[in-house]
């Protein structure tokens, strides 16, 4: 009998031990219940090319990161807009690089929703930051490009304590010149893309209606950007939405190079 109940403890603590390990395995930072949506998987999201030759290197690297996941892939094209505008086009997600000006941010990713689908997006990175130290490295250009993709799939934070221990991805927020660095997707990241596009939709996004409203505006700043949702505690992570009623609404991820503390005390 003595034996029996050791052999029953042994496969109890064997089956604890793996739903601990299955629950650390799997990721949970998805931003919402927003996805593009498809009719099967793998899917293919274009990129659309707006940077130059600085950035060239870190869009691709980026998209070939983004592709490893089992349920989508992401090509470079073609861009469709011009950088300082950079106008989001219906169905894909335009890239773009400029000079935006000493407005606080390093990279933004701009994305357009009807219901619970992303219909659209852009992604836009600043060259008056990037351009000088610290964040002109590799390192700085690598990890903002990484990131603001990586929301424009699905994909929130895993971590928004700059101080603390790197986990070795682009969509934590820390240093990425770090060690581990956090300049690429990690396994958690592919792990939560699986859970957000588990199942499949009936339609595409592509050829979705918006209100005119929505794409007349043009997102310069907080002003146009609509109201604070989120913020991390030091203020370098800020979530903004503006709702256009009838379930469509855009969704700003910004990062910033230096805290926005009146926004922090506001929210």
């Amino acid at each position: 009998m003595l034996k029996s109940y050791r052999h029953i403890s042994i496969v109890l603590l064997a089956i604890f031990g793996l739903v601990a390990f299955q629950s650390f395995a799997v990721a949970n930072h998805a931003w919402g219940s927003y996805h593009w949506a498809r009719t099967s998987n793998p899917f293919t999201l274009k990129l659309g090319d707006n940077v130059n030759n600085t950035w060239q290197p870190f869009l691709e690297e980026a998209s070939d990161d983004w592709s490893q996941s089992s349920v989508l892939n992401t090509t470079v094209v073609a861009g469709s807009t011009r950088p300082r505008s950079c106008k989001a086009v219906t169905g894909r997600v335009e890239v773009c690089n400029a000079s935006y000006g000493n407005n606080g941010w390093l990279g933004i990713a701009g994305i357009y929703a009807s219901s619970n689908h992303i219909t659209k997006g852009y992604v836009k990175v600043n060259d008056y930051y990037h351009n000088n130290a610290p964040y002109n490295s590799s390192a700085w250009r690598q990890f903002v490009m990484c990131q603001e993709i990586g929301h424009t799939l699905g994909l929130g934070h895993q971590d928004e304590d700059f101080d603390n221990a790197n986990l070795g991805t682009c969509m934590d927020y820390g240093d990425p010149t770090g060690d581990p660095a956090q300049q690429n997707p990690d396994q958690h990241d592919y792990n939560q893309l699986e859970t957000i596009y588990a199942h499949l939709d009936s339609t595409t996004t592509v050829g979705s209606k918006v209100p005119d409203a929505m794409n007349r505006i043009e997102f310069q700043g907080p002003g146009q950007w609509g109201k604070l949702i989120h913020q991390s505690k030091d203020g370098r992570i800020s979530l903004y939405m503006l709702d256009f009623g009838n379930g469509h609404k855009v969704f700003h991820f910004v990062i910033w190079a230096t805290p926005r503390k009146a926004d922090q005390d506001s929210h």
